[in-house]
């Protein structure tokens, strides 16, 4: 009868090993996967659970500390486009780099879901997903579209001339303007890294 107790003691201990082995297995994997998350993983998937015609949006500041609450649309590399949610009657669509958030407010809500990301596997995503920055700012030099840059140094009107791999060339000019020789005031060279958001006007 005690080797019976003995055996059943022994049993028990071993499942509790196994257990706590697992759960510290998991735990491990839970770790791994939160630590290959990005912030534009995070956003996505906010994004995503909210739905696109969601009237709820995401407040984040950018890196010179303006707030912004938007509604993101589409994804790219580092980027994302959004509708901008602000109190004025005026629709504007804004261009916000990854790399120039300084923070996103979430609600407890956001939170918990954007912690339900998968880390993105770029290369099994759609087409924007693999765009970078520079290839839509090459694509609005392109068109030819008036925009406001927002930079480090404070906001900029103007067209993009042209885009370099680490700059671009932007034309200033007034709000509203077509870019001709006789409204440009000045020609700029912008570090891409200097941009924290480009508003379509």
């Amino acid at each position: 009868m005690r080797w019976d107790n003995l055996f059943d003691d022994l049993e028990g201990q071993l499942e509790q090993e196994l257990s706590a082995e697992e759960l510290d297995v998991r735990a491990e994997e839970e770790r791994l996967r939160l630590g290959r998350l990005s912030l534009r993983d995070r956003i996505a998937t906010v994004h995503e659970a909210q739905g696109r015609d969601s009237v709820a949006g995401i407040r984040l500041f950018l890196a010179d500390g303006t707030p912004l609450a938007v509604r993101p649309q589409t994804f790219g590399r580092d980027w994302f486009s959004a509708d901008l949610l602000d109190d004025s009657s005026r629709k504007a669509q804004v261009i916000v780099p990854i790399a120039s958030i300084g923070s996103v407010v979430f609600s407890r809500q956001q939170s918990a879901l954007s912690l339900t990301a998968t880390p993105s596997e770029l290369s099994q995503t759609s087409l924007p997903a693999r765009l970078t920055m520079s290839f839509v700012l090459r694509d609005l030099c392109r068109r030819r579209s008036t925009l406001e840059l927002r930079t480090q140094t404070g906001p900029l009107f103007g067209t993009i001339d042209r885009v370099g791999r680490d700059h671009l060339d932007l034309a200033i000019h007034d709000p509203g303007e077509a870019r001709r020789d006789s409204a440009v005031r000045e020609l700029r060279a912008i570090p891409l890294s200097q941009v924290l958001l480009v508003t379509l006007r």
